[in-house]
């Protein structure tokens, strides 16, 4: 008896060749907990992959400065006075304008930079997107906007 019932239910799923609703509901359900668990995941790791992102692009202001800093340097008379931050003007290539050039990045988004005694980088504020990427000389550190 029980095997006549058993053949009679595969017969019928053979011939209907599809999923009943109730299949598909259950599907749809395990697919939007799946769902509800990788979303705060991911948006983690975007955050993190948009730090990182600024975090580079200061690396790219510091070395461009350092560059510009180093030529600009180079061409200064014996006794003239080296500057310690770069000019809007008279600095020849040692401009916020021309850094930003090199660097690849936009001229508002370079907020401080600093050369010291040693003549070379030792502070840079870059901010994009509400967040500052500060590098003091030797790291790197990203604070939200306050």
């Amino acid at each position: 008896m029980m095997e006549k019932m058993i053949a009679l239910q595969q017969k019928r799923r053979s011939k209907k060749g599809g999923f009943t609703l109730v299949e598909l509901i259950v599907v749809l359900v395990i697919l939007a907990i799946l769902a509800a668990l990788l979303i705060p995941a991911l948006t983690g790791y975007i955050n993190k992959a948009k730090e990182k992102s600024l975090v580079a692009e200061t690396r790219q202001v510091v070395m461009a400065a350092q560059t510009l800093y180093d030529e600009y340097y180079g061409t200064l008379a014996t006794n003239a006075t080296p500057v310690t931050a770069p000019a809007d003007t008279g600095a020849g290539n040692f401009t916020k304008a021309k850094i930003a050039e090199l660097a690849e990045v936009d001229t508002a988004n370079i907020t401080t930079i600093t050369v010291g005694t040693n003549n070379k980088i030792n502070k840079v504020e870059y901010t994009r997107n509400g967040k500052t990427c500060t590098y003091d000389g030797a790291t790197y550190k990203v604070d939200k906007a306050k």
